[in-house]
């Protein structure tokens, strides 16, 4: 079988990190981790191609040579993800698809004339997928009855992959989280009972990555990293002396929720193992919509002091942030960007509540008839609410609108980034990694526009200065950090002038685009 692997294209969003890739001479963030996981399952005898759309596109010979296209995705990539599915039918490709879209909501990809469905875990169901294959079945949707152990999952095809293009490499050490909020669908993809590979597996995925010459970012993409606190421990002090003993060769991120707050221990391993950034789903300040959304984790302590302790360990948090739930209060906006600067966070990825498909909001709103005609959830930044909220739509858009542009105007940025890493302890690992043309490229731009072309230029060459003299081993992170802050100076134009146009749409009573696809048009009435 001559099999061809497509990744869709990414819209530009809060993760493409657009500008910044510019600026660095990358093209991608990082690569589709499920994807070439797959390619490890598929049978030795096979042929197979890759092509990640926001690298490299694949060719017309491509098509011609295959026999069959498999396509993963997520929601953002839903125009894209359609398009190549209909383009694969028409050449007269079998298609198969299969990730977290197509597994939340399979409709979409038969609509658009798949003729395989790989859906949950691969584990389970690409042995029935090959299986019918076999049979010479020419159609067929393939479901898996549980969670698959994951002591089983191959070692991804990094090979596939031009390492060049991206900032980060992918790896996975569970799937599942235990806690229970209602806008999540990790839940319903992944279980509630955190599994975990083996601390060996692991370590042989970060040789591979180290033989292959792979020297920045390496994101561990669980959505709880902690979910399984025992084996994230004893992953740890495995993961330490490897890293001691290759001078620590990769800078590690990851997500966890903040209750790693309340584990001194688990923070220290984390750091001692070379994890510079942790994301955490803080939501909202606001304690009644933390109860009313089920994230109960999130009020067991204050908010502000266990950030403060995460980062006085030496972990920089990122950090997720909503508005739009129930019941929400005016004002939430300005609370948000309180919190916001009181922790100096940099990066929070701040958002309107959307409803994702089959969560336990999504059951809710359906039942209560307030789910949107045709609006299927998507956290895209410039997406207007899917659902009829408890307040104006209009209100909380524009509160949003204002609280997002603040956010992201360079000083402001500058100056909480700076107040972020002046309070955060400044242990690293030794390492040999040396700069790069990449990072050097980088560098050179933010002392361009920051340093000399905005207004930025007194804050950037102090707080550069006070960095270097103070946290020097923080300096390389801290401005990694700014040149983040490129990207989102940018977006937040795209931002205000989609949001603002879907809200011109509502207050003429017209069809308006909810940001899912530029191509959808949608009335906004419940169902």
């Amino acid at each position: 079988m001559k099999a061809l692997l497509l990744w869709p294209h990414l819209p530009n969003s809060f993760w493409s990190y657009r500008e910044t890739l510019h600026l660095a001479g990358l093209r991608s963030t990082n690569p589709p981790l499920g994807l070439i996981t797959v390619a490890a399952m598929l049978p030795a005898d096979w042929d197979i191609r890759f092509a990640d759309r926001n690298v490299q596109p694949e060719t017309d010979a491509d098509w011609d040579w295959c026999d069959l296209v498999i396509i993963s995705a997520m929601i953002i990539q839903k125009a894209d993800f359609q398009a190549l599915i209909r383009k694969g039918v028409e050449r007269g490709k079998k298609v198969a698809v299969g990730g977290p879209f197509a597994t939340s909501v399979p409709e979409v990809a038969l609509k658009a004339g798949a003729h395989y469905l790989i859906l949950d875990e691969g584990e389970c169901t690409i042995p029935l997928f090959l299986a019918a294959l076999e049979r010479g079945e020419e159609r067929g949707i393939f479901r898996a009855s549980e969670k698959p152990d994951v002591t089983q999952t191959p070692v991804p095809r990094f090979d596939l992959l031009d390492l060049n293009a991206y900032m980060a490499i992918t790896v996975q050490f569970s799937r599942g989280c235990p806690f229970q909020c209602e806008f999540c669908d990790i839940i319903n993809l992944y279980g509630r009972k955190p599994r975990t590979k083996t601390p060996e597996q692991m370590l042989a995925e970060f040789e591979v990555l180290y033989q292959m010459g792979w020297q920045r970012y390496v994101f561990v993409v669980d959505d709880n990293f902690i979910g399984n606190t025992r084996n994230a421990k004893v992953f740890l002090r495995e993961l330490i002396p490897w890293m001691e003993a290759h001078h620590y060769p990769f800078i590690l991120l990851t997500e966890a929720s903040l209750n790693l707050a309340e584990d001194e221990e688990l923070v220290e391993l984390m750091v001692k193992a070379g994890f510079t950034m942790v994301f955490m789903g803080i939501e909202t300040p606001d304690t009644d919509s933390l109860v009313g959304i089920h994230k109960l984790q999130n009020t067991r302590q204050s908010l502000i002091e266990s950030c403060d302790k995460i980062t006085r360990a030496g972990l920089q948090i990122m950090s997720g942030f909503i508005m739009g739930f129930d019941n929400e209060r005016p004002g939430a906006g300005q609370r948000i960007r309180d919190f916001i600067e009181e922790t100096g966070i940099p990066q929070c990825q701040f958002s309107l509540l959307h409803a994702l498909q089959n969560t336990a909001l999504w059951t809710r709103l359906q039942q209560e008839g307030r789910l949107l005609e045709g609006g299927v959830g998507t956290f895209h930044q410039g997406a207007i609410m899917n659902f009829v909220p408890t307040r104006p739509v209009a209100e909380i858009t524009e509160e949003y609108i204002e609280t997002f542009w603040h956010l992201y105007s360079p000083m402001p940025y500058l100056k909480r980034t700076f107040h972020h890493f002046m309070q955060m302890g400044g242990w690293r690992g030794r390492t040999q990694r040396r700069l790069t043309t990449t990072e050097l490229r980088l560098f050179l731009a933010l002392c361009w526009r920051q340093g000399m072309v905005r207004q930025t230029r007194w804050h950037f060459w102090w707080q550069f200065v006070a960095i270097a003299l103070w946290k020097p081993r923080l300096l390389f992170d801290y401005l990694v950090a700014l040149g983040a802050g490129e990207h989102f100076f940018s977006y937040r134009h795209q931002v205000r002038s989609q949001l603002q146009e879907q809200l011109a749409h509502l207050s003429q009573g017209t069809p308006t685009n909810t940001g899912i696809s530029s191509s959808e048009h949608q009335t906004l009435t419940p169902v």
